[in-house]
């Protein structure tokens, strides 16, 4: 199945429903599928052939998504670009990926003037909004489709490729192909609450999690809601005005929207699944938002090498059957996804049994094909035949998932070994802490000191000794920090996720 398949799966369903909607514009079903059209057959008129890479640099943006139907109506490969980046980053994933055509908004036009020269491949630069020296603009683009139809499959069905970080910091690129996200796709309708027609906000980045959640809703004739700027007030306006079904957020926004004075006064009735994911989440917070927010909390747990539904937790599942939150649920992932296999490995290639804690290892479609021009990688990633995920965690007897930390960030104090995730869930219940970072750091007594970073909930204060007794009540003093800082803020990457390299970095300066 090709991406753009969904786009016209939904126009099955209705030529005329709205498939996009941002800023008070609403595009059809028919209006985004004849685009789609027109972009494949410029691309075509541009020298793309099926295989070729086909870049996209824009924060939020109607057309420019529109341009991924585009891209794969034309047989091409997507390569989203995270806008968020620097320079010298996006050069060498754009070099790495091999693209040939970058398209971009013109508020990036000084990033791609600064690369664009050190990328030789790179032989059409398209400006979707304003003319740029060296790029075509939008209608002359275009223009070089006019008079012709291009609709290809995949030379052998590679989707995209998905910039990510490495443990070495050098770029990797995640090879999905239209089975994987098929796979996706697939899991996502059968593990979540669908209505007819469903709604679906996207706040958060479509270059990440926000943009390949809306394959399922468009497979339903739903329509997306784009959200230039992730502003909450907005988000809950958009919410309530548009009747909104589905959307997701990381765990930092929803501590944004939990905090908004604006939430108290929201009609979020329309709401039947309130993804989120992407970072461990607060089981006190969470608890929280199912009062506030409703009972439509709904976890996804994957990777960019496995995107999304590693494992879900539908609404329902927050709850027992008497309808009592299931707080014991709270800080786990959710069950395993049905079509996907999980396994807790020790030693290399032994699985673990249920209830032990090791390395979370993975099998399915989901699973990546590989890393681009990296079989080094590729080949370590899957090894004894599992995708590894570097996650630590268990399977507990009722089959649900509990992620106790990445491998890396495990900290080994006194000989003991502490998960940071579980030291930050215990300081998250505190009601002065917003967000917090645990992470060890050299120490000559105890081998790494457990150091905890605080960031306060806006007009709070904590006394540190109290905060300290509180974790050590909780969990005992092998897993109480001996170092507690305050931080107005905490350094987050694109995706809202706390830095802990940055933070390590500037507590050992």
């Amino acid at each position: 199945m090709r991406l753009v398949d969904h786009l016209d799966k939904g126009f099955s369903l209705g030529a005329d429903a709205p498939c996009l909607v941002c800023d008070g514009e609403t595009w059809s079903y028919a209006e985004v599928r004849g685009l789609s059209f027109r972009i494949s057959a410029a691309l075509a008129g541009s020298g793309v052939v099926p295989g070729d890479k086909v870049a996209i640099l824009s924060a939020n943006d109607p057309l420019a998504f529109s341009c991924v139907f585009g891209i794969s109506r034309a047989g091409a490969v997507w390569c989203p670009v995270n806008p968020r980046n620097e320079a010298a980053e996006n050069r060498e994933l754009l070099d790495l990926f091999e693209c040939s055509v970058l398209i971009f908004t013109s508020a990036y036009a000084p990033l791609v003037c600064e690369i664009r020269d050190a990328l030789p491949r790179l032989t059409t630069l398209v400006c979707l909004d304003a003319p740029v020296e060296g790029a075509l603009r939008w209608d002359e683009f275009l223009a070089r489709g006019e008079g012709t139809v291009v609709d290809r499959d995949a030379d052998d069905d590679l989707a995209m490729i998905v910039g990510t970080g490495g443990t070495t910091g050098r770029p990797k690129g995640v090879m999905l192909t239209g089975a994987n996200l098929e796979a996706m796709t697939a899991l996502t309708l059968m593990s979540y609450p669908f209505s007819p027609r469903p709604v679906y906000l996207a706040l958060a980045p479509l270059t990440h999690a926000a943009g390949v959640l809306c394959f399922p809703v468009l497979c339903h004739g739903g329509s997306l809601v784009v959200m230039r700027t992730p502003e909450v007030a907005a988000f809950l306006e958009n919410v309530e005005q548009h009747r909104v079904t589905h959307t997701f957020l990381p765990p930092t926004l929803i501590y944004m929207v939990l905090d908004h004075p604006g939430l108290a006064g929201a009609d979020l009735s329309s709401l039947q699944c309130f993804w989120y994911g992407a970072a461990p989440m607060s089981a006190t917070r969470l608890t929280e938002a199912l009062t506030r927010i409703g009972p439509v909390m709904a976890q996804l747990f994957g990777q960019t090498e496995a995107p999304m539904m590693i494992s879900t937790m539908a609404p329902a599942d927050h709850f027992h059957a008497d309808g009592s939150v299931a707080h014991e649920r709270l800080s786990s992932a959710g069950r395993p996804s049905p079509l996907v296999t999980v396994s807790i490995m020790g030693e290399p290639g032994t699985l673990l049994p249920t209830g032990e804690r090791g390395e979370i290892v993975v099998r399915g479609s989901l699973v990546m094909r590989g890393y681009y021009r990296d079989e080094e990688a590729t080949k370590e990633a899957s090894a004894h035949g599992w995708h590894h995920t570097g996650d630590i965690g268990y399977l507990d007897e009722d089959g649900f998932l509990f992620i106790v930390d990445r491998a890396k960030d495990m900290v080994i104090t006194g000989g003991f070994n502490v998960y940071s995730t579980e030291v930050e869930q215990a300081l998250m219940a505190h009601p002065a802490v917003a967000d917090c970072a645990v992470l060890g750091l050299p120490d000559e007594k105890w081998g790494e000191r457990l150091t905890a970073v605080l960031q306060l909930k806006a007009g709070h204060k904590a006394d540190l000794g109290e905060v300290k007794e509180f974790v050590k009540a909780r969990l005992g003093s092998v897993k109480t920090p001996k170092q507690v800082e305050v931080w107005p803020d905490l350094p987050r990457s694109k995706v809202g996720k706390v830095l802990k390299t940055e933070i390590r970095a500037s507590l050992l300066a």
